[in-house]
């Protein structure tokens, strides 16, 4: 079972991703999301990347390909609110499927990685989560909490945090800060 403060969460996230707000994440929606629309085009172009290469569309596929696998219960193409939080509570109860939960983890961290030095710093934070509408004093005060006053998050540290939001019961975790925000408002 989901406790109100985890709920509330994923129930935040969930609208991050639902782009169009019609109660459903789609591949559209998820195209165009932050982490996954602008931050990679930013990502892309900051790297030189373009449509096409591996790197740019083989990450986004193969997470996309996870979360319907993962997500989508009756395999309508789209992962409602309910669908999202019983994804949630089967992925930090069974280790066969934190498998998506690992891909789409280093999937967000290599697309907020904007300079690609293979750690996200604040600038990177910032600049991410600016994208999906975070103000640049509310992205800076969630990095600080999230990296604990550290100047710069690895790949390592970053799982760690990822999991926190997503898994964790505890409202003081510093995972809880990786969406940007200092609240699920």
């Amino acid at each position: 079972m989901v406790s109100d403060f985890r709920r509330k969460k994923l129930m935040y996230m969930f609208k991050v991703l639902d782009k169009d707000g019609n109660g459903t994440i789609e591949k559209k929606d998820f195209e165009m999301s932050c982490c996954f629309g602008a931050c990679r085009a930013h990502a892309a172009k900051q790297r030189e990347l373009k449509k096409g290469d591996a790197t740019y569309d083989e990450c986004f596929d193969i997470v996309w390909d996870a979360l319907q696998k993962v997500g989508d219960s009756n395999s309508d193409g789209q992962v409602s609110a309910e669908e999202w939080v019983t994804m949630w509570d089967t992925v930090s109860k069974n280790a066969a499927d934190q498998d998506w939960l690992d891909k789409y983890c280093k999937f967000v961290f290599k697309m907020q990685d904007l300079n690609g030095d293979g750690f996200i710093d604040s600038d990177d934070f910032v600049a991410a989560n600016i994208k999906s509408g975070a103000s640049k004093k509310d992205a800076f005060a969630a990095f600080q909490k999230l990296s604990q006053g550290k100047s710069k998050i690895s790949l390592t540290e970053f799982q760690e945090l990822w999991y926190d939001f997503f898994i964790s019961e505890d409202p003081n975790a510093p995972g809880n800060f990786i969406i940007g925000r200092p609240s699920f408002e």
